[in-house]
């Protein structure tokens, strides 16, 4: 399935750049990345390997294949069956990347979309029978009364030819809508037990991020809802609690990914230090923003400045500094055995792929591939077990990551 001829770029050029990366190379590089002091040294860690994990050698030799370029700071990225991309633009747009790196015009049909600071399109997920439904959902920042804004979900069909979305709905929204326009989240996970997961910000402004302790909204939240209806089908354990939250006392969740069992796993903004790796079980309280690894921007404690509080979860992993976490998955492919099970994640300050190796529920090592590369967004593992990864930037790029050795 691809679109309409009239709808697509020429073709972007492929740019194969070989990382050539000696193992003795690499580790030098790797061990630059816990060398700047924490920004909160006074914190300690509840547990061992909770933040700075022993240091994987970065050397694996890897080749970079710029598929697309020219992206408006490129958000959300999913397969379809054929080997294209659905790509989402903050800006607005959502567009098709074929596997010969054809971009396609914007689709059509998308709702209104706010734009401005970090709103926009956020992420895309398609149904599991898309070669028969073309089903497709997308996350995004809505405007709402008053120039308020909320992050908001929407679903539709694809046209046969790739240029619209048709029948697109709302489903669901973020309740209270505020006057901001930061922290919206937001990733769409289907849970393969017919839910959908949709993870949100707290907003970040002072009087909302508040909320992320309030179970009457779903600001700083994981929801789950049905994916059709969005009707609600969390389980938060408290009476008063909107029945769609999952979980809460979040920051601001741009990274979810399920493992091998089934499990939801994500990963959040921090303030100044405390980026969090979570394992969100269904009625717990993350602690923010009462509990948090990091301080203010402005070196100020955050709240009463503890890490730990009663009726709280602990993360599994933090980072101080951060590397302002992008999207994340667990990599199942056959391209990179060695990294089988192990958690790649996208680095938007840190401008790497960060790499965590587990032993179930505890990080035992990280490591940091492709440094320099950019704005790491999104990263997902392809049908045929390559890395793609997106950097948010003016001219975003995709990018086909593939061991050196193999064709890219």
């Amino acid at each position: 399935m691809t679109p309409t001829r009239s709808a697509i770029r020429p073709a972007t050029r492929l740019t194969c750049l070989t990382v050539a990366a000696s193992l003795l190379a690499g580790t030098a590089l790797a061990q630059d990345f816990n060398a700047a002091p924490p920004n909160a040294p006074d914190q300690q860690p509840a547990f061992e390997n909770q933040t700075r994990a022993p240091v994987l050698a970065d050397d694996v030799s890897l080749n970079q294949t710029v598929l697309a370029d020219g992206l408006d700071h490129p958000w959300g990225l999913a397969e379809l069956p054929d080997g294209a991309w659905l790509v989402t633009e903050r800006g607005g747009n959502l567009r098709m990347v074929g596997a010969d790196g054809s971009l396609s015009d914007p689709i059509s049909g998308l709702p209104e979309i706010d734009t401005r600071d970090q709103g926009g399109l956020l992420d895309v997920t398609v149904a599991d029978d898309f070669a028969d439904t073309r089903r497709v959902w997308v996350s995004f920042a809505q405007p709402r009364e008053n120039g308020k804004t909320a992050t908001a979900v929407a679903t539709g069909t694809l046209s046969a030819d790739g240029s619209s979305l048709e029948g697109t709905e709302v489903i669901w929204q973020q309740q209270p809508a505020w006057d901001s326009t930061k922290h919206y989240g937001s990733v769409l996970i289907h849970d393969g037990q017919g839910g959908l997961f949709v993870t949100t910000g707290e907003r970040s402004v002072p009087d909302a991020r508040v909320y992320s302790q309030n179970v009457t909204t779903t600001l700083g939240k994981v929801v789950r809802i049905d994916p059709e209806t969005g009707a609600p089908m969390g389980d938060p354990g408290v009476a008063e609690a909107l029945p769609e939250i999952w979980s809460w006392g979040h920051r601001n969740i741009q990274g979810a990914a399920l493992d091998d069992q089934g499990r939801l796993w994500t990963i959040e903004h921090g303030p100044k230090g405390g980026d969090e790796l979570n394992l969100p079980q269904a009625g717990r309280n993350y602690g923010w923003p009462r509990v948090t690894y990091g301080v203010e921007y402005s070196g100020d404690p955050v709240g009463q400045g503890v890490t730990q509080m009663e009726g709280t979860e602990q993360p599994v992993y933090y980072w101080d500094p951060v590397i302002a976490p992008g999207q994340m998955t667990f990599y199942d492919g056959e391209m990179f055995p060695d990294w089988q099970g192990d958690l790649l994640i996208g680095g938007l300050k840190s401008n790497d792929l960060v790499r965590l190796e587990l032993d179930g529920d505890r990080v035992t090592g990280e490591a940091r591939h492709l440094q320099g590369i950019g704005r790491v967004r999104e990263v997902e593992v392809a049908s045929d077990g390559a890395l793609m990864l997106l950097t948010d930037e003016d001219n975003g790029r995709l990018i086909r990551v593939t061991p050196a050795q193999s064709d890219s």
